[in-house]
């Protein structure tokens, strides 16, 4: 399992801080607009400028990843980021889910690897 979550740590870090990175600098040819509704969405991203703020958190998770300190905050930034890249794929561009897809495998190797960090999250309290 340690080999594991190293590999994962490393290629989920490196994942992130690429795509993160090219947001800012635009080193990745950009394909076409996907049609409907997902290109409106992937648009007003650009527009507005979110997709600037969802790639400073990004390379900041990524690199946390890479130099392997603070994992579970960069698990923590990078879970949100998740849950909207499979949710954009799930409701706008099912053709294309297979990177997000692999992506939150990996969140999900380290996430059990680092789990005892989680664990007072998944605690029930009762209000006082």
């Amino acid at each position: 399992m340690k080999i594991a979550a190293l590999v994962a740590r490393l290629l989920l870090g490196l994942l992130f801080t690429v795509f993160g990175l090219n947001m800012f600098l635009h080193f990745i040819p950009t394909p076409p607009e996907p049609p409907g509704a997902a290109g409106q969405f992937a648009t007003l991203l650009g527009s507005t400028h979110y997709i600037l703020a969802a790639g400073a958190v990004m390379v900041i998770s990524g690199v946390l990843l890479l130099i392997g300190r603070f994992i579970p905050l960069a698990l923590t930034l990078l879970g949100p980021v998740l849950v909207n890249i499979l949710l954009f794929h799930l409701l706008m561009a099912p053709g294309s889910i297979g990177m997000g897809l692999f992506a939150t495998l990996l969140w999900f190797i380290l996430f059990v690897r680092h789990r005892t960090a989680f664990a007072g999250i998944f605690q029930a309290t009762l209000p006082q």
